[in-house]
């Protein structure tokens, strides 16, 4: 019966519900990035989502009626915010990766980014935990590179803050895992202490 309160008990969030707040993300070897902003980063990205898609629907004209089919797979742009610390460590290689897309000065891309998207593109991965500290799901973003990176208020107000600041990534496609790896892309992951730590 639909109104007895046991058999949702039972059905119910076996596992207590999967949270929010216990995850990670990993963008390995990002271009102007370093070994040490990489693993802060790691620590700092406080905030993403798991990743978004929809399809289309075509309109089939028939007779004055209209049936509509499946249409084309599109993607939403990924977002992170971040953590700041006084190293700059993160924020100095976002704004890297950025501005070798296209410098302030030079309309042109930084010395080592060509017009080749594999120069600039990088594969992220999202790792969703559960409560006990196990992965229970993981999706490869791939193909991003930063759209836009937001401000940071500076404000004699503000005070006991720390401050943070959004990037925006264009994904070319995400890929969910499963048990098998389909899905999963090239970077390295291992288990470490009962966690997954990127090589």
């Amino acid at each position: 019966m639909a109104f007895n309160i046991e058999n949702f008990r039972a059905r119910t969030l076996p596992e207590g519900g999967a949270r929010p707040a216990l995850f990670e993300v990993i963008i390995p070897g990002w271009p102007g990035s370093s070994p040490q902003a990489e693993q802060d980063f790691r620590f700092h990205c406080r905030t993403t989502s798991l990743p978004a898609s929809s399809i289309s629907a075509v309109d089939v004209p028939y007779f004055g009626r209209e049936m509509k089919v499946a249409g084309d797979r599109s993607y939403m742009d990924w977002n992170v915010s971040i953590l700041h610390d006084e190293t700059y460590n993160v924020r100095n290689s976002m704004e890297a990766w950025h501005t070798g897309l296209n410098q302030h000065i030079e309309n042109l891309p930084s010395q080592g980014v060509t017009s080749s998207p594999s120069s600039y593109k990088k594969d992220a991965i999202v790792i969703h935990y559960g409560r006990e500290g196990l992965e229970i799901a993981r999706y490869t973003m791939v193909g991003i590179f930063p759209l836009s990176i937001s401000q940071m208020g500076l404000d004699w107000e503000s005070k006991s803050q720390v401050m943070q600041f959004d990037v925006d990534f264009s994904i070319d496609y995400w890929l969910p895992f499963d048990e098998n790896g389909a899905g999963d892309s090239n970077v390295a992951v291992v288990n470490e202490g009962g966690r997954n730590s990127s090589l």
